[in-house]
């Protein structure tokens, strides 16, 4: 079973969004249209920057995640770190959910994410180290100098 759909089984989500911070969806679980994702992501990712500026202004590093209950719906939205760059999760979630269980398996989630991201090779010189002279070698045969 793939990080998000046993995250979404075990945590009893009904829509998810990875995201990045700046709102570019990487997967999603649970929405029905594509406007719903934009909407939900671009919402999610403003919710984000404004806490951390709160966090900010109150002297602290950051709010890693926070988490709002309604009636009929709860929502969970974290930041995780990974070695592919910084992450950012959108839950939402039924009343019947505990939030504290969310958290949980977020955690896991987290993990499960940072486990799959690829690791990169060390780069290599794209150019060789002797181009300067190489370069000038080349030019110098060109124009007869």
């Amino acid at each position: 079973m793939e990080p998000l759909e046993r995250f979404v089984s075990e945590a009893d989500a009904r829509l998810t969004l990875i995201m990045t911070p700046a709102g570019q969806v990487l997967a999603q679980y649970g929405f029905a249209r594509a406007v719903d994702v934009m909407s939900a992501a671009a919402l999610g990712a403003a919710i984000a920057s404004s806490t951390k500026e709160l966090a900010e202004y109150l002297g602290e590093d950051e709010f890693r995640a926070l988490n709002h209950q309604g009636v009929r719906h709860g929502i969970f939205l974290a930041e995780m770190d990974n070695p592919c760059g910084r992450l950012l999760a959108l839950v939402v979630y039924g009343p019947e959910t505990l939030a504290g269980l969310v958290q949980l398996f977020f955690e896991d989630l987290a993990r499960d994410l940072a486990e799959a991201c690829p690791h990169e090779e060390p780069k290599q010189p794209v150019l060789s180290a002797d181009f300067e002279r190489e370069l000038n070698d080349s030019l110098a045969s060109l124009f007869g100098r």
